[in-house]
């Protein structure tokens, strides 16, 4: 019985990052969904605003303050999904060095059955390979650095996503800014369309007359 319990145990220990890597991988396909919703309603609001912005300057307005707020969820996300590819890499190499160990330690309890029967007489008749046993530690420590890498890694992240607050207002006057661009091209865009221009524009436009251009007029004298 504590053999079929051992055994389900370490069954369970060789499934679990399997099964983290699964549950990341699930996580970090719902946020890439999320970009691209946001990313759709970043564009819709956009061209809410540019539809208003002659007409209706308090909706369009209204539009770009809902855009912000799109755009602030955005690079939130985009920060969780930086953070959960970091921790699938971070589990899939530790795997990797937990699993490259334990074919070292084959390897050398292999080495050792080898080297069991050898004698000194032996030695010129078998090609002795010495594996340093310094090795394993050496592996070992530098899978600890990487797991600790990756955890100041993942708390940096962390604090990063928690100092960004949730509540925060656009700025007024880059909204006002932005209105103002829209106001442009939505005259741009008219001017284009009917191929006429402001009678402002048409003035500043005009080139000033140059001194060679200007005809003196005549002297009229009376008799």
């Amino acid at each position: 019985m504590w053999s079929w319990f051992g055994g389900a145990a370490a069954q369970k220990r060789k499934d679990a990052p399997k099964n983290a890597i699964l549950a990341l991988r699930e996580q970090l396909d719902m946020l890439q969904k999320r970009e691209k919703h946001l990313e759709n309603q970043m564009a819709e609001q956009e061209a809410v605003a540019k539809k208003n912005v002659a007409s209706n300057k308090t909706a369009a307005k209204a539009a770009l303050r809902r855009k912000k707020v799109h755009e602030k969820n955005f690079e939130q996300t985009q920060a969780q999904v930086a953070q959960l590819e970091q921790q699938i890499y971070a589990i899939e190499a530790a795997n990797i060095n937990h699993e490259t160990l334990n074919a070292m330690k084959m390897a050398g309890t292999a080495m050792e059955k080898i080297h069991n029967g050898m004698t000194i007489d032996k030695v010129d008749e078998t090609m002795y390979v010495v594996i340093p046993l310094a090795i394993y530690g050496k592996c070992f420590n530098r899978t600890r650095d990487k797991l600790r890498e990756q955890a100041a890694l993942n708390e940096e992240i962390a604090q990063v996503i928690a100092n960004n607050p949730l509540g925060e207002q656009p700025d007024e006057d880059e909204l006002d800014e932005e209105l103002e661009g829209l106001e442009q091209e939505a005259m741009d865009e008219r001017m284009l369309n009917t191929g006429t221009v402001p009678v402002a524009d048409q003035l500043n436009r005009l080139p000033a007359p140059t001194n060679a251009e200007r005809k003196p007029t005549p002297l009229r004298i009376s008799a």
